[in-house]
């Protein structure tokens, strides 16, 4: 199945690859919205919104336009991705020992039907050093992540549990995807 992604991620092309998608990448001219904690779930839930319609105004929705936006959100902060090393530091030693959510937003458009949807995972860090959390920052891959680490990547080793989809703390809930997707087309 041919779909259009509407974000310049890597990691989610990667993820619509590994099942079998043709993916077109068409990042979208949108400007996000932002918000505290407690307006979360509405703020991932707006941006991907924001970001599906944005493409299907340029491209149509003759094939499906998927959209997310994913965030950290721990200690009542929404935690997106780090500024520079010094955020990063301090958002890991935040999640360092606790548990936060990752909440990703979903949007897609297929044929004139459109469905947005909120998923979220629980994840528990174990106690970090420091050290640790300096020497990860130090590696440059907390960077571009929302609460500066990347679960499938070095990052994996900060954290001790998940409890919900582990997809979703990559950045898309695959197994969600797949069911708006079979919805949208009528399956």
């Amino acid at each position: 199945m041919q779909v259009i992604l509407a974000s310049a991620s890597p990691r989610r092309l990667a993820l619509l690859e590994q099942i079998g998608l043709e993916v077109q990448v068409c990042p979208a001219d949108f400007a996000e919205v932002s918000g505290d904690a407690l307006a979360a779930e509405t703020v991932v839930k707006a941006n991907a919104e924001g970001k599906c319609q944005a493409v299907v105004a340029q491209l149509g929705d003759e094939k499906p336009v998927i959209a997310a936006d994913t965030v950290v959100v721990a200690a009542g902060k929404i935690l997106g991705k780090p500024k520079n090393a010094q955020e990063a530091v301090a958002m890991l030693q935040l999640l360092s020992g606790k548990e936060h959510r990752v909440l990703t937003g979903l949007a897609v458009s297929y044929a004139g039907r459109h469905s947005v949807e909120v998923v979220a995972t629980r994840v528990f860090f174990r106690e970090l050093s420091l050290q640790e959390i300096e020497a990860y920052v130090a590696t440059g891959e907390p960077l571009d992540k929302a609460g500066a680490y990347g679960i499938q990547g070095r990052g994996a080793v900060l954290v001790n549990k998940i409890d919900g989809c582990y997809n979703n703390v990559v950045g898309l809930p695959l197994t969600r995807l797949y069911l708006m997707l079979a919805e949208l087309q009528g399956r």
